[in-house]
Protein backbone atom coordinates (compact mmCIF):
# COMPACT_ATOMS: atom_id res chain seq x y z
CA UNK A 1 0.00 0.00 0.00
CA UNK A 2 2.67 2.54 0.83
CA UNK A 3 4.50 1.51 -2.47
CA UNK A 4 1.34 2.67 -4.22
CA UNK A 5 0.69 6.01 -2.27
CA UNK A 6 4.76 6.77 -3.24
CA UNK A 7 3.72 5.77 -7.08
CA UNK A 8 0.92 7.87 -6.87
CA UNK A 9 3.02 10.64 -5.40
CA UNK A 10 5.87 10.42 -7.81
CA UNK A 11 3.99 10.35 -10.85
CA UNK A 12 1.85 13.18 -9.88
CA UNK A 13 5.13 15.51 -9.26
CA UNK A 14 6.60 13.62 -12.61
CA UNK A 15 3.00 15.18 -14.30
CA UNK A 16 2.98 18.23 -13.01
CA UNK A 17 6.18 19.00 -13.90
CA UNK A 18 5.97 17.67 -17.70
CA UNK A 19 2.77 19.98 -17.76
CA UNK A 20 5.05 23.28 -16.73
CA UNK A 21 7.56 22.65 -19.03
CA UNK A 22 5.87 21.93 -21.90
CA UNK A 23 3.44 24.92 -21.31
CA UNK A 24 6.66 27.20 -20.92
CA UNK A 25 8.15 25.58 -24.02
CA UNK A 26 5.25 26.72 -25.61
CA UNK A 27 4.82 30.43 -24.90
CA UNK A 28 8.67 30.41 -25.96
CA UNK A 29 8.59 28.76 -29.21
CA UNK A 30 5.19 31.14 -30.12
CA UNK A 31 7.02 34.01 -29.27
CA UNK A 32 10.83 33.14 -30.73
CA UNK A 33 10.63 30.29 -32.72
CA UNK A 34 13.20 27.80 -32.67
CA UNK A 35 15.97 30.40 -31.32
CA UNK A 36 18.12 30.42 -28.47
CA UNK A 37 19.07 34.76 -29.22
CA UNK A 38 15.42 35.42 -28.42
CA UNK A 39 15.00 39.16 -26.87
CA UNK A 40 11.52 39.89 -27.22
CA UNK A 41 11.23 38.49 -23.49
CA UNK A 42 13.65 40.64 -22.82
CA UNK A 43 12.55 44.15 -20.49
CA UNK A 44 12.95 47.47 -22.47
CA UNK A 45 15.66 48.85 -20.40
CA UNK A 46 14.10 52.56 -19.66
CA UNK A 47 17.64 54.74 -21.10
CA UNK A 48 17.92 57.95 -21.53
CA UNK A 49 19.68 59.64 -24.16
CA UNK A 50 23.59 59.84 -24.85
CA UNK A 51 25.42 63.29 -23.45
CA UNK A 52 26.64 63.45 -26.87
CA UNK A 53 22.85 63.32 -28.43
CA UNK A 54 20.28 65.05 -26.08
CA UNK A 55 16.85 66.82 -27.65
CA UNK A 56 16.88 70.30 -28.46
CA UNK A 57 13.24 70.73 -26.59
CA UNK A 58 14.90 70.21 -23.04
CA UNK A 59 15.17 73.47 -20.98
CA UNK A 60 18.17 75.74 -20.92
CA UNK A 61 20.83 74.12 -18.51
CA UNK A 62 22.09 76.95 -15.91
CA UNK A 63 24.55 77.28 -13.69
CA UNK A 64 24.21 77.94 -9.82
CA UNK A 65 24.99 81.60 -10.16
CA UNK A 66 21.98 81.37 -12.76
CA UNK A 67 24.98 81.63 -15.74
CA UNK A 68 23.19 80.26 -19.05
CA UNK A 69 25.25 76.95 -20.49
CA UNK A 70 25.51 77.34 -24.19
CA UNK A 71 25.79 74.07 -25.90
CA UNK A 72 28.55 73.81 -27.97
CA UNK A 73 26.90 71.32 -30.09
CA UNK A 74 24.76 71.78 -33.61
CA UNK A 75 20.63 71.74 -33.12
CA UNK A 76 19.24 69.93 -36.05
CA UNK A 77 16.19 68.29 -36.66
CA UNK A 78 16.84 64.50 -36.07
CA UNK A 79 15.05 63.89 -39.24
CA UNK A 80 17.34 66.06 -41.03
CA UNK A 81 20.28 64.71 -39.64
CA UNK A 82 20.25 61.19 -40.56
CA UNK A 83 18.98 62.57 -44.10
CA UNK A 84 22.58 63.98 -44.42
CA UNK A 85 24.65 61.49 -42.91
CA UNK A 86 22.08 58.94 -45.83
CA UNK A 87 23.00 61.68 -48.50
CA UNK A 88 26.65 61.49 -47.81
CA UNK A 89 27.23 58.03 -48.42
CA UNK A 90 26.00 56.59 -45.30
CA UNK A 91 29.67 56.43 -44.05
CA UNK A 92 30.60 54.43 -41.11
CA UNK A 93 33.52 56.25 -39.57
CA UNK A 94 34.00 58.74 -42.14
CA UNK A 95 32.70 62.28 -41.26
CA UNK A 96 29.89 63.98 -42.64
CA UNK A 97 28.64 67.71 -42.93
CA UNK A 98 25.10 69.13 -42.71
CA UNK A 99 23.62 72.29 -41.84
CA UNK A 100 21.95 72.91 -38.66
CA UNK A 101 18.74 75.22 -37.97
CA UNK A 102 20.49 78.07 -37.37
CA UNK A 103 22.11 77.97 -40.80
CA UNK A 104 25.65 77.02 -40.01
CA UNK A 105 27.38 74.32 -41.48
CA UNK A 106 28.10 71.66 -38.93
CA UNK A 107 29.98 67.99 -39.17
CA UNK A 108 29.45 64.78 -36.89
CA UNK A 109 29.59 60.87 -37.81
CA UNK A 110 27.69 57.61 -37.43
CA UNK A 111 28.80 57.50 -33.92
CA UNK A 112 25.89 60.18 -33.47
CA UNK A 113 23.39 58.99 -35.82
CA UNK A 114 23.40 55.22 -34.10
CA UNK A 115 21.83 56.64 -30.69
CA UNK A 116 18.60 57.69 -32.50
CA UNK A 117 18.12 53.98 -33.15
CA UNK A 118 19.14 52.17 -29.75
CA UNK A 119 17.96 54.88 -27.36
CA UNK A 120 14.71 54.55 -25.46
CA UNK A 121 12.59 57.54 -24.75
CA UNK A 122 14.56 59.69 -27.65
CA UNK A 123 11.40 60.72 -30.61
CA UNK A 124 8.67 61.23 -27.52
CA UNK A 125 8.62 60.64 -23.72
CA UNK A 126 7.96 57.15 -23.25
CA UNK A 127 8.79 55.75 -26.63
CA UNK A 128 11.02 52.43 -26.64
CA UNK A 129 14.12 52.06 -28.64
CA UNK A 130 13.72 51.11 -32.51
CA UNK A 131 16.01 48.08 -31.21
CA UNK A 132 13.64 46.77 -29.19
CA UNK A 133 12.20 45.31 -31.97
CA UNK A 134 14.44 45.39 -34.81
CA UNK A 135 17.51 43.89 -33.39
CA UNK A 136 20.24 40.98 -34.20
CA UNK A 137 18.03 37.96 -34.78
CA UNK A 138 16.39 38.53 -38.09
CA UNK A 139 13.96 35.41 -37.73
CA UNK A 140 11.83 37.43 -35.02
CA UNK A 141 12.51 41.53 -35.68
CA UNK A 142 9.41 42.97 -37.81
CA UNK A 143 10.57 43.08 -41.28
CA UNK A 144 13.73 40.97 -40.88
CA UNK A 145 15.43 44.37 -39.67
CA UNK A 146 18.05 45.00 -37.32
CA UNK A 147 18.87 48.60 -36.35
CA UNK A 148 21.31 47.75 -33.82
CA UNK A 149 24.65 48.25 -35.70
CA UNK A 150 26.13 49.56 -38.94
CA UNK A 151 26.30 46.55 -40.49
CA UNK A 152 22.81 45.43 -39.76
CA UNK A 153 21.17 48.83 -40.85
CA UNK A 154 23.20 48.62 -44.24
CA UNK A 155 22.34 45.09 -44.76
CA UNK A 156 18.76 46.21 -45.21
CA UNK A 157 15.27 44.69 -44.17
CA UNK A 158 13.27 41.27 -45.39
CA UNK A 159 16.92 39.17 -45.04
CA UNK A 160 16.28 35.27 -45.00
CA UNK A 161 19.29 35.13 -42.04
CA UNK A 162 21.78 37.34 -40.05
CA UNK A 163 24.14 36.07 -42.85
CA UNK A 164 22.17 37.73 -45.50
CA UNK A 165 23.96 41.27 -46.17
CA UNK A 166 21.38 41.45 -49.29
CA UNK A 167 17.81 42.76 -48.20
CA UNK A 168 16.02 45.66 -49.44
CA UNK A 169 17.25 48.82 -48.98
CA UNK A 170 15.77 51.06 -46.36
CA UNK A 171 17.91 53.93 -47.32
CA UNK A 172 17.15 54.63 -50.87
CA UNK A 173 20.62 54.37 -52.40
CA UNK A 174 21.46 57.89 -50.91
CA UNK A 175 18.07 59.30 -51.85
CA UNK A 176 16.76 60.57 -48.35
CA UNK A 177 13.15 61.43 -48.83
CA UNK A 178 12.35 58.52 -50.82
CA UNK A 179 13.81 56.10 -48.98
CA UNK A 180 11.60 53.45 -46.59
CA UNK A 181 13.28 54.64 -43.55
CA UNK A 182 12.42 58.25 -44.35
CA UNK A 183 8.85 56.65 -44.87
CA UNK A 184 8.96 55.68 -41.89
CA UNK A 185 10.25 57.55 -39.53
CA UNK A 186 8.05 60.49 -40.72
CA UNK A 187 4.62 58.81 -41.21
CA UNK A 188 2.06 57.35 -38.30
CA UNK A 189 1.86 53.36 -38.47
CA UNK A 190 -1.36 53.17 -35.83
CA UNK A 191 -1.38 49.14 -36.96
CA UNK A 192 2.76 48.67 -36.12
CA UNK A 193 3.41 48.70 -32.18
CA UNK A 194 6.22 51.50 -31.90
CA UNK A 195 5.63 53.57 -34.64
CA UNK A 196 2.64 55.75 -33.41
CA UNK A 197 4.58 58.06 -31.57
CA UNK A 198 7.22 59.06 -33.74
CA UNK A 199 7.39 62.74 -33.93
CA UNK A 200 9.25 64.03 -37.68
CA UNK A 201 10.05 67.52 -35.59
CA UNK A 202 12.44 66.34 -32.98
CA UNK A 203 15.10 69.04 -32.85
CA UNK A 204 18.20 67.18 -31.23
CA UNK A 205 21.68 68.81 -30.42
CA UNK A 206 24.44 66.78 -32.24
CA UNK A 207 27.75 67.30 -34.06
CA UNK A 208 29.99 70.68 -33.83
CA UNK A 209 30.10 73.46 -35.74
CA UNK A 210 32.65 73.97 -38.54
CA UNK A 211 35.18 76.79 -38.24
CA UNK A 212 34.06 79.80 -39.92
CA UNK A 213 36.67 81.20 -42.74
CA UNK A 214 37.99 83.86 -41.93
CA UNK A 215 37.76 86.83 -43.65
CA UNK A 216 40.03 88.59 -46.49
CA UNK A 217 41.33 91.53 -45.19
CA UNK A 218 40.77 94.03 -47.55
CA UNK A 219 44.02 95.77 -49.55
CA UNK A 220 43.08 99.37 -49.23
CA UNK A 221 45.83 100.68 -52.10
CA UNK A 222 48.27 103.68 -50.82
CA UNK A 223 47.31 107.06 -53.01
CA UNK A 224 50.49 108.66 -53.98
CA UNK A 225 49.70 112.76 -54.26
CA UNK A 226 50.57 113.36 -58.03
CA UNK A 227 53.87 116.06 -57.97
Amino acid sequence: MNDDVRKTIYGTILLFLAVVVGWVSFLFINACGFTLTCRRAAPHVDRTPVPSLIPATLPVMTMGSGDVVVSEKCRVAAVDFIGAWVEAGSPEHDVFQFTDVNGQNCESTFEEIQPLFVESNLWSSGSIACVSCHSVDVAVSPAQLDLSSYAGIMAGSRRENADDTKGTNILGDGNWKSSLLYEFITTDHPDVPGHTAMSADLLIFAGKPLPKPKATATVVPTVTPTP
